[in-house]
């Protein structure tokens, strides 16, 4: 059996997630990845996967096991949606369906396979949000749906210690991703600068950093925690 760790990121494909996989790789790691529809070019094992069924999930565990003879020791549940904000008295309901569907049922069903699948002593990440602790009009159905994924990850993280697993979430502030520019205006965008001190947006290659370093051995006493790479976003 291989000693290089083996990674299966689940939202792999663009933005943040495809910038944890070239540093996980960069890293020494093998990496594994999930997309929704278009499967991404590189070096990584990419299999297709829709994360609201939580039998697709695991067959992304098991052919990651198949194709690398070994459990995975990281495991990034990246995979979630966000759909255009509004007032919560006019918030429809199919978006805020979509949202609970993906970005709360999504992460259940990997962060649920996870847990039985990871290696012993490997670790888990879970990308949410700062927008749970910084209310902002328009977006709390999406915040909400991110407040219940650090809901999983703090349970877990109690749950799958005495296996030495490493449980985190990672909460970044605004990120220059496809999914952060969908619809929004040159003064939206610039609305969400001047949320950091620094008057600009964060780098999906700088998430990334604090990403990998949590699934990493370097982090070996951070357990439990929502770190929040927002640029002083408070």
């Amino acid at each position: 059996m291989s000693d290089i760790p083996l990674a299966l990121v689940f939202g792999g494909s663009r933005g943040i997630g495809a910038a944890c996989v070239s540093k996980l790789q960069a890293d020494g790691y093998d990496v594994a990845l999930t997309y929704v529809s278009n499967k991404p070019e590189g070096s990584a094992r990419a299999y297709a996967c829709d994360v609201r069924d939580a039998a697709s999930v695991a067959r992304a565990f098991a052919d990651a096991q198949r194709d690398f003879g070994r459990a995975p020791t990281a495991v990034l549940a990246n995979a979630g949606i966000n759909v255009p904000p509004g007032p919560l008295a006019q918030f429809g309901d199919e978006p805020m369906r979509q949202l609970v569907e993906v970005n709360i049922i999504g992460a259940f069903n990997v962060l649920r396979e996870a847990a039985r699948q990871v290696a012993d002593g490997g670790a888990i990440v879970a990308l949410t949000t700062s927008l749970v602790r910084h209310a902002a009009p328009g977006l709390g159905p999406y915040s909400a749906s991110k407040a219940a994924v650090e809901c999983l990850v703090r349970s877990l993280a109690k749950e799958l210690a005495p296996r030495r697993v490493r449980v985190n979430a990672v909460a970044p502030g605004p990120v220059d991703t496809d999914l952060f520019r969908a619809g929004k205006t040159d003064e939206a965008k610039a609305r969400s600068a001047a949320m950091s001190p620094f008057n600009r947006i964060g780098t999906p290659a700088e998430v990334a950093e604090v990403v990998t370093f949590l699934l990493s051995t370097k982090a070996s006493w951070v357990h439990g925690q929502i770190v929040q790479p927002n640029g002083g976003l408070i």
